[in-house]
């Protein structure tokens, strides 16, 4: 009895994951304490730090919340830091999670607005290069106005949907109602090797839109939250933003783009995979079925979604609330008038969003350690002491680099406010700290692109559905954004350091 009994906690803890991943994590766990007491607690921080990229690297395996969340407990139990510390960390991203909590939900009661235009789109548009431009430009344009999460949100509910359709289809379901797509079995053999393009297909679109939220991002006030934050330090309104950061994030949008077409045209990195034909036929005729059969009610469903649609992005372009809240709006709005009225339904679209806004407290929690522990202190004070020409080059390298593993906007918050600090007691004139805080916005923004965990938009991403359903690992972003990482960091770093 004892022994069956021991079999079935084994079996549970962390349920299917591979015994070899159990191991690793249960020898973390017995790692930490130990590196603690022996080696003190900055080097325990760097540990956990990696321990925790590995859960996100496997996240395939198993969703990173558990054995995160089990990492960062041991960490509040062994002080690294404290429930207050997390607290505050969570105060202060707030509404990065009530973005989470509303927006995405908000935009799942688009989903059928959404399907069909973009159905147009990726019907409309034969050419793959000119679509990927088109998905990388568009994001990059929407995220310099609105959220990168709320955007990236909008291409994930995309995808899912394209890809629900076919794999109904090529399993033999009724692509209008509910089943798994998440698994294979009843796929038949001849459809496998189109479902396999199909994924590599939905792959290179998800990761140029996911660039492209960068890419747009890095240039206004209100396009990334570091941004807003470096801009209230510096006193800089949105033109004052814009020009001033532009001798950097103009060339780099510009070298983006056209890494993007060079990437599809010599199909590099898993890029430059075609639609399969029998995808985009059986997409077509579920499009020219649906046109058919949408009833009265449904058009004016549609409506209401497209004027939904309209408000989301006059608000958010005016900022008249916070991202959150404007999501809540969009979900009453969207309920109250196209006849969602129970729980379920409702319920429903909270499902896909409060996995990953667990996750990110669990981040915080990771931030908090980082923070406790100063572990960015002495690469910090490094930069800072170097000659003043060396410096906003250095910058931009140290913030890309911790920007990739650690969140940028508490990356951005600490450097800007060490070097205030610096400029405030007369350390340095006030064009060198304008230049250095263009180095720590450019800095955080675009060499981060090199991991998930360097952008919320990037974390969203492979922890949504749609990343299992189309093979998008933690590895194989890091391999597809490396010419992205290359391309808009090299140039970055080139124009801090010689165009300022």
């Amino acid at each position: 009895m004892p022994g069956s009994l021991g079999a079935a906690f084994a079996r549970n803890f962390l349920g299917q994951s591979p015994r070899w991943y159990k191991a690793i994590i249960c020898l973390f766990l017995l790692l930490n304490p130990l590196v603690l007491w022996s080696a003190g607690p900055v080097a325990a921080g760097w540990l956990l730090v990696a321990e925790f990229i590995f859960t996100l690297g496997m996240a395939l395996k198993c969703y990173p919340l558990m054995p995160g969340g089990l990492l960062m407990v041991e960490a509040l139990l062994l002080q690294m830091t404290t429930p207050q510390a997390l607290y505050e960390e969570l105060q202060h991203n707030f509404p990065v999670i009530l973005l989470l909590m509303f927006m995405v939900a908000g935009i799942y009661f688009m989903k059928d607005l959404l399907l069909f235009l973009f159905s147009r789109l990726l019907l409309g548009v034969r050419s793959k290069t000119l679509l990927a431009l088109l998905f990388c430009a568009l994001s990059a344009f929407l995220s310099a106005f609105l959220d990168a999460l709320t955007v990236t949100a909008v291409i994930i509910s995309a995808g899912v949907g394209f890809y629900a359709v076919y794999h109904r289809v090529a399993s033999g379901n009724n692509p209008r109602e509910e089943s798994a797509i998440d698994s294979d079995h009843d796929l038949a053999q001849l459809h496998h090797g189109d479902l396999e393009q199909f994924r590599a297909f939905l792959r290179s679109l998800l990761m140029h839109g996911a660039v492209g939220t960068a890419l747009g991002g890095v240039c206004t006030l209100v396009g990334e939250p570091q941004n807003l934050l470096i801009g209230h330090e510096m006193g800089w309104h949105f033109k004052d933003f814009f020009l001033k950061v532009a001798p950097v994030s103009m060339p780099v949008l510009a070298a983006g783009l056209v890494t993007c077409v060079l990437l599809e045209k010599l199909r590099w990195f898993g890029y430059g995979t075609l639609l399969p034909d029998n995808v985009r036929q059986v997409l077509a005729t579920y499009a020219e079925e649906d046109n058919a059969a949408r009833t009265a009610q449904q058009r004016a469903a549609l409506l209401v979604q497209g004027l939904a649609a309209v408000i989301l992005i006059v608000c958010l372009g005016l900022h008249i609330a916070e991202v959150g809240l404007i999501g809540l709006l969009v979900i009453v709005l969207i309920t109250s008038c196209t006849g969602i009225t129970d729980e379920h339904r409702l319920g429903r679209a909270f499902q896909d969003a409060m996995p990953f806004t667990s996750l990110l407290v669990v981040f915080f929690a990771v931030v908090a350690v980082i923070q406790q522990q100063q572990l960015f202190v002495p690469l910090i004070e490094s930069v800072l002491s170097l000659p003043t020409a060396q410096q906003p080059g250095m910058l931009f390298i140290a913030n890309g680099l911790l920007s990739a593993i650690s969140d940028n906007v508490f990356v951005a918050t600490i450097y800007i406010t060490e070097v205030k600090r610096a400029f405030l007691a007369g350390q340095m004139s006030r064009e060198h700290f304008e230049t250095l805080a263009i180095a720590i916005n450019t800095g955080t923004n675009l060499p981060s692109v090199a991991t998930p965990n360097g952008q919320a938009a990037f974390l969203f991403l492979l922890t949504s559905a749609i990343a299992p359903l189309v093979r998008l690992s933690y590895g194989r972003m890091v391999w597809m954004a490396l010419p992205y990482t290359v391309v808009m960091g090299g140039l970055g770093w080139y124009a801090v350091s010689y165009w300022l």
